[in-house]
């Protein structure tokens, strides 16, 4: 398996996986897995996302990019990152707050 595809995969572990099966017993804001993917590139590009990646997001996104996300997924996950705070920014950065 490349780099790149252990990138993708991990991504989709985390939010297709990982994070919706805790989402509920956290309180979690969201619980579908394109909510998390939002959520997560949102925040590692400071921006809505679209703005700098082309759909699909996953394809698209640079390996950089791909895993400053990732690495705020884990980190919400461990409860080193407020899930519900980095989806209010999200929101705020979109103009939905």
């Amino acid at each position: 398996m490349s780099d790149r595809e252990t990138l993708e995969a991990r991504w989709f572990a985390l939010t297709r996986e990982e994070m919706p099966r805790v989402a509920s017993e956290r309180e979690w804001p969201v619980h579908l897995d394109h909510c998390f993917q939002r959520i997560l590139l949102d925040n590692a590009c400071a921006q809505p996302w679209r703005k700098v990646i082309e759909a699909p997001a996953y394809r698209h996104a640079s390996d950089d990019l791909l895993r400053r996300a990732i690495v705020l997924g884990e980190a919400a996950l461990a409860g080193e990152r407020d899930l519900a705070e980095m989806n209010r920014h999200s929101l705020a950065l979109r103009g939905k707050l």
